[in-house]
């Protein structure tokens, strides 16, 4: 039998147990939500015994942007970053889909609302994560009545820690009001995004999704999707300013994201989208997206990076 996984951490610039890497409580990122993040996954490939991690160039490449906007010195490439990941992942030894986050923090252990004068680090964690919302039958939505925070006031294009308070006030509402998932309207009144995901519409032989402009995280999965659709299905993409009413008339609506994968939304406000179930676009994007990140379509192999250097016993 397989020795059980025990997550690993590195922290402060070394590889540590999980349950050993702690930040103190004066913390800066932890005190005002100073810190950026990736959320990366690793999709354990069965017959392979293989753990893939998915675009990490892409992730990488964001988290740096996201450290330029909060004033965050960021000394690692991507070439150590790709190592970090994948040693942590094989330290780890987990033989199931996993969920990585890199973290780039202001860790000074003072008191004050700043961004300047103080200490940055970096960290990497991992944890087991299944399913984020139920892909099979799709998910039940409401509309927020939380807004998308605005670009001007926390910058949207970045993944800051502290943002996702907006997030966690509207997943909460919509979960409380027995819904599995909230989506958010910019302060104009157009559709933004959920929670944690990026939205389409199926409209004929074309996807429309909301622009920057709507505050949204452009996502990865979300350009993924655009890529996949367009090659393998022969669908472009339209990004526009998409009305809530929109949504409860489309044909179809999918949210994507790195936890929610691509998930048909089959309600919104209590009124059916479509037929309530997933539609024959959502379907071939999931299939499609599945076995790109679990690399089983070879033309879309360099986005995946094997983690275990030899088959796991």
């Amino acid at each position: 039998m397989p020795e059980a996984p025990i997550p690993h951490a590195y922290f402060q610039k070394q590889f540590m147990p999980l349950a050993e890497a702690k930040i103190g409580i004066m913390t800066h990122a932890f005190n005002y939500g100073t810190g950026v993040f990736e959320g990366i996954r690793g999709n354990w490939n069965d017959a392979e015994q293989q753990i893939y991690l998915f675009r990490l160039k892409e992730h990488f490449d964001r988290l740096r942007k996201s450290c330029r906007i909060m004033r965050i010195e960021f000394e690692y490439s991507n070439e150590e970053l790709q190592s970090i990941i994948t040693k942590l992942v094989e330290m780890s030894g987990y033989r199931e889909d996993v969920y990585i986050r890199p973290l780039a923090y202001k860790s000074s252990e003072v008191l004050g609302v700043r961004l300047h004068d103080l200490d940055d680090d970096f960290l990497m964690f991992i944890a087991p994560f299944g399913p984020y919302l139920d892909i099979e039958k799709g998910a039940r939505c409401c509309t927020s009545s939380w807004r998308r925070v605005e670009d001007t006031a926390i910058p949207a294009r970045a993944k800051i820690t502290g943002i996702y308070a907006n997030s966690a006030l509207a997943k909460t509402e919509a979960q409380l009001n027995g819904f599995d998932e909230a989506i958010m309207l910019d302060e104009r009144g157009h559709v933004s995004e959920g929670s944690g995901e990026n939205i389409f519409v199926v409209d004929g032989d074309r996807l429309i999704t909301p622009p920057p402009s709507s505050n949204i995280l452009v996502g990865i999965t979300r350009e993924t999707v655009i890529i996949l659709a367009r090659e393998e299905m022969g669908m472009e993409t339209v990004e526009r300013d998409i009305d809530r009413s929109e949504l409860y008339a489309a044909e179809e609506c999918f949210m994507t994201g790195t936890a929610a994968h691509v998930t048909p939304v089959v309600e919104l406000d209590h009124r059916p989208i479509g037929n309530s179930k997933a539609g024959p676009v959502s379907k071939r994007l999931m299939q499609l997206y599945f076995d790109v990140i679990t690399a089983r379509n070879s033309k879309y192999a360099s986005w995946c990076t094997p983690c275990y250097s030899k088959v796991k016993a």
